[in-house]
């Protein structure tokens, strides 16, 4: 039988222990314990949740990698055409990371009503277009559907310019185009609104219309094999930069593959500072507890000092004797982590279902603070806090190897 495990377990149960001196403590130390919980599931949950739905925004609108050519990297505005006859299309087997490649093209536009007028990018996407990434900002209306040969008025508009040009889904979207810098007619094409999307992001609800290809390609005079540069989705997004250097070395000298991390790496570096304030969050709630853990342990210890002095007189090891304090230690921090988890995972689930906290859009690019609930992390911020608590416990626990048994037992 494991002694040690035996007195502990009986201190813990024991109804006088927990109206000792030192019961106000140990409810002190379990909620530090469970407060830190709290706290690092929720920074750890929303912190990744907001890195995810960001991110996930801009692979929408611009997948994981964009090949162009060189001389649209800087422009949203598609320059020159580039043919479809690629060995990356349509489908990349070179490179087994990237799951898909869609073409499409832009082109700037006016869209003017009987009472405002908007500038816009036209954005020409095939029937092989993943709508799934767009259906979660789908508001209103349906999604676009393209045909293969047969071209298509239907597209897809922001609630923003619906709301700015006063339109709603049905309606006619009359939209002009300049033929080039130096003609005087625009050419005029009168879209439907089949669906009104809102994804929070204003960079692309203010400037985006999702529509058919084939429309950019009329009105550029290319031929049905050119288009403006291929969207590519990779399985892995922690390796987009090593996948996207793959990919330029594999396609022609002409083409550039830019990842959504350099194109838009001022908001790129903007999310990694959410890491640096997880790491700070964790490190102060493990810091919190664990201190509140060592002045717990230290009170037990100096409670019961008459006890350490009876069992070292008994010839009892300093090592079985400090193993009680660990395990009555332990004891709070596993009742502090499972109180922490209950209200931890009770908050998050239900931001994640009630959105209770709300967010400014134009500060975050979302309404509502996100959530991602990991089991993996988790169990990370447990197994880490117990360990850890663990290590640091051995050290007050140090302090009965140096009580005297003379002394101790006549210590009031």
């Amino acid at each position: 039988m494991n002694v040690s495990y035996f007195i502990a377990k009986r201190l813990a149960t024991s109804k006088k222990y927990k109206n000792s001196v030192s019961a106000p403590i140990i409810k002190i130390a379990i909620a530090a314990v469970a407060i830190s919980v709290v706290m690092m599931l929720v920074s750890v949950a929303t912190g990744l949740g907001l890195q995810q739905k960001i991110r996930d925004k801009i692979t929408s609108f611009n997948g994981h990698i964009v090949v162009s050519n060189f001389d649209n990297n800087q422009s949203e505005i598609t320059l020159e055409p580039i043919s479809t006859k690629q060995n990356f299309y349509p489908n990349f087997t070179e490179v087994p990371e990237v799951t898909a490649v869609h073409p499409f093209a832009t082109k700037a536009g006016v869209v003017r009503t009987e009472k405002a007028f908007e500038g816009i990018v036209f954005k020409g996407v095939d029937k092989n277009y993943q709508w799934n990434y767009l259906s979660d900002y789908l508001v209103k209306g349906k999604l676009p559907k393209y045909e293969t040969e047969s071209i298509t008025n239907e597209v897809l508009i922001s609630s923003f310019l619906a709301n700015r040009l006063e339109l709603k889904v049905g309606d006619k979207l009359p939209t002009y185009f300049l033929r080039n810098q130096e003609a005087e007619i625009p050419n005029i094409r009168s879209f439907v609104i089949s669906g009104i999307y809102d994804s929070g992001f204003p960079q692309f609800d203010e400037t985006f219309v999702i529509g058919d290809l084939k429309h950019v390609q009329r009105l550029n005079k290319w031929n049905k094999d050119q288009v403006g540069g291929f969207e590519m989705f990779i399985n892995d997004f922690t390796k987009i930069d090593a996948v996207a250097e793959d990919v330029y070395s594999r396609i022609p000298s002409t083409l550039n593959s830019e990842p959504i991390t350099k194109k838009y790496f001022n908001i790129f570096d903007w999310l990694k500072l959410f890491d640096f304030n997880i790491y700070i969050i964790v490190g102060l709630m493990i810091l919190v507890a664990v201190i509140n853990m060592v002045v717990a342990l230290l009170v037990l210890i100096l409670e019961r000092t008459q006890m350490i002095g009876v069992l070292k007189a008994l010839g009892t090891s300093n090592w079985s004797i400090r193993k009680i304090f660990v395990y009555n230690a332990t004891y709070i921090v596993f009742i502090g982590l499972l109180i922490g988890n209950a209200i931890g995972l009770g908050l998050l689930l239900l931001q994640k279902q009630l959105g209770i906290v709300t967010l400014d859009p134009t500060q975050y690019y979302v309404k509502e603070a996100p959530v991602y609930i990991s089991v993996f992390y988790i169990l990370l911020i447990n197994v880490v806090l117990v360990v850890i608590s663990y290590l640091i416990m051995l050290l007050p626990s140090a302090l009965i190897t140096k009580i005297s048994p003379v002394k101790s037992i006549k210590f009031q």
